[in-house]
């Protein structure tokens, strides 16, 4: 009897014991459980797990990515908005450090860029996410960079409201309609109605309001639209350059275009060719280049009115490439093989070293989760975190340069050498 009020006194014990580290344990990751279930953590989830599982490098890099998780989850559940989720996640994915792997938001441009060149494979999945269920977005077509809290513009789409309306590649931005620049939220419901946009020029000069008209942009045609706007004949010593900006090559379409203008249409008669490749996006594939490298057959037709008119799709009169740190993906396989085939010089800044193979997944929430899901070489080198250096490299300050561009300038320069020649 003794032995068995022993055995049930120490049970009880043990019972009690286990209730106290019970309600201890409960008490002390209860907050963290809570947090757990907030909108934000369970997204923060969903793309840890991703990466977790579909990150091209099962050894990520050399980072211990569950110990990312265990460091930026507690992060991530201070949150209360997707774009405050947004800086966190971003933070985790720069550990990977590789191009193509980063986390958008509803609020920024490159979010519906991105859907619009993987449309065919995320229209069911993004769909229910977007406005009116259609993927466009408001904006005035610039691309704009942080510097020591101002923002810059860095770019501007050929066609886009901005250039109709005089703002320049340097102009720092201050207000929308009196309100801190948002990329998206600023031209919200805003499409064909004048806003006000104040920047400031110049670093000492007074700032200055440019009335912009913003319109809605189809990701799925804009790049092929501002590519056509971007063509221009520019004479100059009696010769006739050539300029196409190809801004994303992520569609055969782009290099369809392309060949239309050298061969039949506004530069055919050019006596030499700048190819823009800088900003935007990359998709390009090595065959691109055999417009100026693979010999082709002349043909000639002869319609009713008896003129022989001759097409050859090959481009053999000089061409310079011109990239930036903006010149990603596809257009840097473009540059390296522009290169080993010596097809021209190359001007402008160091391309950005982005070259592996980017997928996208659509989280729950709808923001969108671009990752690298594929290693790639070329040739054999591997150009990722490398880039490729031009031939002649041109800097380009962004603040306040006025809209004034060097490397075009340049590379319009080096063409006229190369005839001269």
């Amino acid at each position: 009897m003794k032995i068995l009020k022993i055995v049930k006194f120490k049970s009880w014990i043990l019972t009690i014991c286990v209730i106290i580290l019970t309600i201890s344990s409960y008490s002390f990751i209860s907050p963290l459980v809570l947090s757990f279930s907030s909108p934000q953590v369970k997204v923060f989830e969903q793309v840890w797990k991703t990466v977790n599982e579909n990150f091209f490098d099962p050894e990520f890099n050399g980072v211990d990515w569950q110990a990312m998780r265990s460091r930026y989850a507690p992060l991530a559940a201070k949150t209360n908005s997707t774009e405050e989720l947004a800086v966190v996640v971003n933070q985790m994915l720069a550990e990977l450090n590789t191009s193509h792997t980063h986390f958008y938001t509803q609020a920024e441009p490159a979010y519906y860029q991105i859907a619009g060149i993987f449309r065919r494979y995320l229209q069911k999945t993004i769909k229910p996410f977007l406005p009116n269920e259609k993927l466009e977005y408001t904006g005035i077509g610039i691309y704009t960079e942080k510097m020591d809290d101002n923002t810059f513009i860095k770019a501007i789409l050929n066609g886009s409201p901005a250039e109709k309306a005089g703002l320049l590649v340097g102009d720092r931005l201050l207000t929308v309609d009196g309100e801190s620049f948002s990329p998206i939220k600023s031209f919200t419901g805003k499409a064909e109605r004048e806003v006000q946009i104040q920047i400031q020029r110049q670093s000492d000069s007074a700032p200055t309001t440019i009335a912009v008209v913003p319109q809605v942009f189809n990701p799925a045609t804009m790049f092929l639209d501002v590519m056509k706007a971007s063509v221009e004949v520019i004479e100059k010593e009696d010769k006739k350059i050539g300029y196409i900006h190809i801004w994303s090559y992520a569609d055969p379409l782009y290099q369809e275009q392309l060949e239309t203008e050298l061969v039949f249409d506004r530069l055919k008669d050019a006596d030499g060719l700048v190819w823009d490749l800088r900003d935007g996006w990359g998709g390009a594939t090595p065959d691109y280049l055999n417009i100026f490298t693979a010999p082709t057959p002349t043909i000639t037709s002869i319609f009713r009115d008896g003129i022989k008119r001759e097409y050859k799709r090959q481009w053999t009169k000089p061409v310079v490439m011109l990239v930036n740190r903006g010149s990603r993906s596809g257009k840097e396989i473009l540059a390296y093989g522009f290169r080993k085939y010596n097809v021209g010089k190359i001007v402008g800044s160091q391309t950005a070293g982005a070259v592996v193979a980017g997928s996208p997944f659509i989280m729950s929430d709808g923001s969108l989760l671009y990752l690298a899901v594929s290693n790639v070489f070329v040739d054999g080198e591997r150009l990722e975190g490398n880039g490729i250096i031009p031939d002649v490299e041109v800097a380009l300050p962004i603040p306040y340069a006025q809209g004034i561009d060097l490397q075009k300038e340049k590379a319009i320069e080096v063409v006229l050498q190369e005839l001269s020649n």
